[in-house]
C-alpha cells in the first residue's frame, strides 16, 4: 500500500508541482490511513471499501489528541477531518485515472462544512509600530526589518520569504518575482519604503552575513544559512514582542494585512488575488467579509443615528 501512495506523491511532485508541504501533509494523512488499514488486515488497495474509509474517518473523530490527558475531551478538529477526507479523495482520483485501481470508494465521501475563519489583520497603528525602525542598527535588527516591511508591502508567504533569492530582486524596478505554491511565479510590486529597507540591508547587513558556503537567498541567519520557515516567525514574534504588540502576531497576519488594507482602500479584488497568488477568486473574497465589517464599524461610530 506504501508503493501506491509513493506513486502518488511523485505525481503532485512531477506532475502538479505541488509544494513540499503539500507533498508532506498528504504522505502524513495517507500514511495514517495506511497504518490504520493494516491493524484492520487489510493489505492492498484493492481489498480497501467505503466502509473502511469512513470507519476510518470514524476512528479519527473519536480518538483523543496526541500529548493532550487520556480524560482530555478535546477531539480532532472539523478541519482536521476535512484535509484527510480531501487526501483520500485526490489519492483515489489519481488511481483511478491512471487505472491502477478499479473503483473509486472515496467519490461518495462527503467533505464536512468548515466553520469560515475571517483573517486577523493588524491596524494601521500596529503596523506603524511593528514597522518603526529599530535604534541598532545590527545585521540581524537590518534583516528583520526588510522582511517585515517586504511582507507587509508585498503579501509574500513565510515560505516564499525563506526562499526568495537575490536574482528574484528587481529594486530599481520596484519590484521582486516570487516563485509561490505550486511553483508558480508571480511579480510583486515593492513601496518606497520596503525597497530602501532591502537596499540598506543588501548594503551594510547582508554583507556581514555571507560566507563561503552562504547560498544566494536574501534573508540570511546569523549563521549566514537560510532562514528555516519556523525560525523566521520566532524571529518575527519576538520582533513583534520589541515593539510592544500584545496579540499574537504571526507571519500570515502580515499578508492578511497587506490585504485587506488593499481592500479597504478601494483596490480591486482580482488584483488583490493576483498580488497574493491566489489560484481561485474564492480564496480572496474572505477579505471582502473582512471589509464589510470595517465599513460597519466605521459607520457605528461615525454615523448620528448608528
Amino acid at each position: 500500500m506504501e508503493e501506491l501512495v509513493e506513486d502518488f506523491l511523485q505525481y503532485l511532485r512531477n506532475e502538479r508541482g505541488q509544494s513540499e508541504e503539500t507533498q508532506r501533509t498528504y504522505a502524513a494523512l495517507l500514511m495514517k490511513f495506511v497504518h490504520w488499514a493494516a491493524a484492520q488486515k487489510l493489505t492492498d488497495w484493492q481489498s480497501v471499501e467505503l466502509s473502511h474509509l469512513t470507519a476510518f474517518l470514524l476512528s479519527e473523530q473519536q480518538r483523543g489528541l496526541a500529548h493532550q490527558p487520556e480524560d482530555s475531551p478535546r477531539r480532532l478538529s472539523t478541519s482536521s477531518v476535512y484535509l484527510e477526507i480531501a487526501a483520500l479523495r485526490a489519492f483515489y482520483r489519481f488511481t483511478e485515472s491512471e487505472k491502477f485501481l478499479p473503483a473509486n470508494p472515496a467519490e461518495h465521501l462527503s467533505l464536512p462544512r468548515r466553520w469560515q475563519r475571517l483573517p486577523k489583520a493588524l491596524t494601521n497603528d500596529e503596523v506603524d509600530q511593528l514597522l518603526a525602525p529599530p535604534p541598532e542598527g545590527t545585521p540581524r535588527a537590518l534583516c528583520d526589518q526588510a522582511v517585515l516591511e517586504l511582507a507587509y508591502a508585498s503579501g509574500l508567504r513565510l515560505r516564499e520569504l525563506c526562499g526568495l533569492r537575490i536574482e528574484q530582486l528587481h529594486l530599481d524596478a520596484g519590484y521582486v518575482t516570487v516563485v509561490g505554491k505550486g511553483n508558480k511565479e508571480r511579480v510583486v510590486p515593492v513601496g518606497r519604503q520596503a525597497g530602501a529597507a532591502l537596499q540598506r540591508y543588501l548594503e551594510v547587513g547582508r554583507i556581514k552575513l555571507v560566507n563561503r558556503r552562504t547560498p544566494a537567498n536574501v534573508f540570511l541567519t546569523r549563521r549566514g544559512t537560510p532562514f528555516a520557515p519556523f525560525t523566521l516567525w520566532k524571529s518575527i514574534k519576538t520582533r513583534a514582542r520589541k515593539a510592544g504588540i500584545s496579540r499574537n502576531v504571526t507571519p500570515h497576519m502580515l499578508r492578511h494585512s497587506f490585504a485587506t488594507h488593499l481592500l479597504e482602500h478601494g483596490a480591486d479584488l482580482r488584483v488583490i488575488q493576483e498580488l497574493l497568488g491566489h489560484s481561485s477568486i474564492s480564496t480572496t473574497e474572505v477579505y471582502t467579509h473582512v471589509a464589510n465589517d470595517h465599513l460597519r464599524q466605521v459607520h457605528r461610530k461615525f454615523h448620528p443615528r448608528a
